[in-house]
């Protein structure tokens, strides 16, 4: 790492502190872990602002990174912000406990839509999400290899653009709360028997609750069936709902689960 491309601002209040990088997600960024705090160092972009000012708006109300500082250069951003205690809720750790996970798992969802969204400087309409869908797809920038094995195919749709048609022209309708954006199990922490807090809130804002959901349920899925190399055999991921105390809306679930496909 070249320290000395890093803002003289930033540099100085990481000097001498240990670190290690982190390589789980698919940013593309690049990310200093630090004892206290993270140094996410990534191109320009134009969520960027967006996350920051979503991640300084929910100071005192949810246990999230705070923004130390933000900085540009010609190149590349760099977001210090704290780091949130404890470990990821796809821990081992807590997918040999499946019955503490899932009591988590809910607490967590609930705590994001406790969040009063009165203010929120965010917000991920669908007539965004759809329309950013659109350009991607149009602009090659969506690699489709990594999409769910039944959403193409026999069974599922003949192509991305015959998918994005459907998604257009069947909107369900809107659930409004505050939205992680992201809610996979990469994303929540864990420590010991409570939620420690939410990172990655990139796309964090006023959207239907049902998206939380649904990347919720295909994360607490894919994390326990075997689909990353570890499965807890006989669980249920749908038991989420159980402990939500909701029935699961299965028509959504899948809506915003073929939707994250452009994502």
């Amino acid at each position: 790492m070249d320290f000395e491309r890093i803002p003289a601002s930033i540099r100085k209040q990481m000097d001498g502190l240990p670190y290690e990088i982190n390589e789980t997600g698919m940013s593309g960024s690049t990310v200093l872990m630090f004892p206290d705090r993270v140094l996410k160092i990534g191109p320009h972009s134009v969520l960027t602002d967006g996350m920051v000012r979503v991640m300084r708006w929910l100071e005192g109300r949810l246990p999230a990174p705070r923004v130390l500082d933000f900085e540009r250069d010609q190149e590349r951003e760099y977001l210090l912000m704290t780091r949130v205690p404890g470990k990821m809720a796809c821990d081992k750790a807590y997918l040999t406990q499946p019955e503490l996970l899932l009591k988590l798992l809910a607490e967590a969802l609930h705590m994001l839509w406790r969040t009063d969204i009165t203010g929120c400087p965010q917000s991920r309409t669908l007539d965004d999400e759809l329309a950013h869908a659109r350009y991607s797809l149009e602009h090659g920038l969506v690699d489709f290899s990594r999409c769910e094995p039944e959403t193409f195919g026999p069974g599922g749709f003949e192509s991305p653009e015959a998918l994005l048609s459907w998604l257009e022209n069947n909107r369900p309708p809107l659930e409004p709360a505050f939205s992680h954006g992201d809610c996979c199990l990469p994303n929540i922490f864990f420590e010991g028997n409570r939620v420690s807090g939410f990172i990655d809130l990139g796309d964090a804002g006023i959207a239907d609750k049902w998206r939380d959901l649904a990347l919720c349920y295909r994360s607490l899925k894919h994390n326990t069936d075997g689909f990353y190399g570890y499965t807890v055999p006989g669980f249920r991921p749908e038991k989420l709902f159980d402990e939500l105390g909701i029935a699961p809306d299965w028509e959504k679930l899948r809506y915003y689960i073929l939707l994250d496909e452009f994502f």
